[in-house]
């Protein structure tokens, strides 16, 4: 009985050890279609910059979303200054078509590595801006409206 309660006690400690989420956040795509035009932003405000961080970009999508992957520009800023511009391609799936997020319905949630291991340099207001830049095959202009994203959220953790 004792062997039992201590494999119980130790799957506990196991679990409570998890990296916490510092900040999560979430924005719903209205109507599943995000537009070229609308970038998603998120307010953080950073008071600790010694610690660090593993930041996230949340990806939930439909059976809609016609492609293998998606392209990304985010934008970081501090004190409404740019600090940070990036270009993201992340798989959303696999060569046969399978989807890679988790999910048992036909939406399937992504969780996609921005950073590791990153320390915010200073204390204030991290603004993340994300905009797809999907575009189909040949096509020199991004697709209008990206069908297939319902919503897009971004989450800091602690490491």
């Amino acid at each position: 009985m004792l062997g039992r309660w201590s494999f119980i006690g130790v799957l506990l400690l196991f679990f409570s050890c998890s990296k916490e989420a510092f900040f999560s956040k979430y924005q719903n795509i209205e109507n599943n279609k995000w537009g070229l035009a609308t970038p998603v932003k998120f307010s953080v405000n950073i008071t600790d910059t010694l610690r660090p961080r593993a930041v996230f970009i949340n990806i939930r999508n439909t059976n809609q979303y016609a492609y293998r992957n998606l392209f990304l520009v985010v934008t970081q800023s501090f004190n409404n200054t740019i600090t940070q511009i990036d270009t993201l391609e992340y798989e959303m799936a696999d060569v046969t078509g399978k989807w890679l997020g988790t999910g048992f319905t036909d939406v399937k949630e992504n969780k996609l590595i921005l950073k590791t291991n990153y320390v915010f340099s200073k204390k204030g207001t991290y603004t993340f801006s994300i905009v797809h830049a999907v575009r189909k095959n040949g096509h020199v202009y991004g697709d209008d409206y990206l069908e297939g994203i319902s919503d897009v959220g971004l989450s800091i953790e602690n490491q």
